[in-house]
């Protein structure tokens, strides 16, 4: 599908979000309670948006993606987003975390052994950074890697982890050097089935229940240092660069949540019938539906231009943070609001905006919580 689109070299963007609408429409939608009431990780899904192109985006051609900018790729991930979260959560952890910094800092041969599984979506991908005691404060992370000869073991655990059992390879960031230090952290890669590493304990969520969260655990697990991205102590480093990319998708996640539950409320109020009209007549309701319509465009705006900067190859952490911070908000507000439009209806799984208003909490914590955007933000401006 997206492959197809670019070798034919039309309107990528445009093509790509009337693509993965189709494809939402047909492959998810018929699916999304199921799945979010079973905790059901859709793996075989996700093999199909790989052979579709969609889970190595930003992966150049050479290396089994498709070689495309992130304008196409947040496009997807909002059109995924739309229909269920969850799956555009999912997506967007496997490109931006993991098979993004394996692009970003990998050798040749470590490129060329994981990014075509990674893109093709035979392989799917998880990040390790997030530990039980450390949210914000990552340079204080347990997790240790010992440098033994040629070989690294890795003990310590990651908890929130996106694909944390199912996934096939992790990157994982541990400590190589005294806690809170600069340049006290190293990044590895390593592969589901090596001794000593296992997914642990899966999380019951709120939302975003059929994106799998999970533990990963090391115990004496040894690597060999081929294993190792980038220099020893540059992992924090790389991880700042990764989720300045990851933020953009979190922010596509939240447009593309705020896009669905606006667009289920915008049909109802227009449907539902109260005093001989419908409610969408009414100016408490029509003045909603203003104002939201009005965040979701802003946050649309804040999103692309992000996008494009990181598209242009310059530095976007703060317009990342910016986008970041006002779509995941704005996705809170407006799944908030369309549960109000709904009433009662808005309150029960019938209806689709209970579900958005459950899913759209998350973007406002994960990969930096809008409180630590702020604090990116100011730092950036007041530099």
């Amino acid at each position: 599908m997206v492959s197809e689109i670019v070798e034919n070299q039309v309107d990528t963007t445009q093509l790509i979000a009337q693509s993965v609408r189709e494809l939402s429409e047909r492959l998810i939608r018929p699916n999304v309670r199921q799945w979010d009431e079973a905790q059901h990780f859709p793996a075989d899904l996700f093999r199909h948006l790989g052979e579709q192109g969609l889970m190595g985006m930003l992966v150049p051609v050479n290396y089994g993606g498709t070689g495309l900018g992130y304008r196409e790729y947040v496009t997807a991930i909002a059109e995924l987003a739309r229909v269920d979260g969850s799956v555009g959560l999912s997506m967007a952890a496997h490109n931006s975390l993991c098979t993004n910094h394996i692009l970003l800092f990998g050798n040749e041969t470590q490129k060329q052994t994981y990014l075509p599984r990674l893109a093709t979506g035979e392989w799917i991908g998880a990040w390790g950074l997030t530990e039980p005691n450390t949210g914000s404060d990552a340079g204080n992370m347990r997790t240790t890697a010992v440098r033994e000869g040629d070989h690294w073991v890795l003990n310590g655990a990651k908890n929130f982890i996106t694909h944390g059992k199912t996934g096939d390879v992790a990157v994982v960031i541990a400590r190589t050097g005294e806690p809170n230090t600069s340049h006290n952290a190293t990044a590895f890669v390593v592969e589901r089935g090596t001794p000593g590493f296992e997914g642990g304990r899966k999380e019951d969520k709120l939302g975003m229940r059929a994106s799998e969260t999970a533990e990963m655990l090391f115990d004496d697990c040894r690597i060999p240092d081929s294993q190792r991205l980038g220099e020893v102590g540059d992992g924090f480093v790389q991880s700042l660069k990764v989720l300045d990319g990851g933020r953009i998708s979190i922010a596509a996640l939240s447009l593309g949540i705020a896009q669905g539950a606006y667009e289920a409320a915008l049909q109802y109020a227009q449907e539902r019938r109260q005093f001989g009209q419908p409610i969408a007549s009414f100016q408490a309701i029509a003045f909603k539906l203003a104002d939201l319509a009005t965040d979701i465009e802003a946050a649309r705006l804040l999103t692309f231009q992000a996008a494009d900067l990181k598209d242009q190859g310059k530095t976007t952490t703060k317009e990342s943070a910016m986008a970041k911070l006002f779509a995941s908000e704005t996705a809170v507000k407006v799944a908030n609001e369309a549960v109000q439009i709904f009433g009662g209806y808005g309150y029960v799984k019938d209806f689709p905006v209970e579900k958005f208003y459950r899913d759209a909490k998350l973007c406002t914590i994960g990969e930096g919580t809008s409180e630590i955007q702020k604090l990116v933000i100011s730092r950036q401006i007041l530099k």
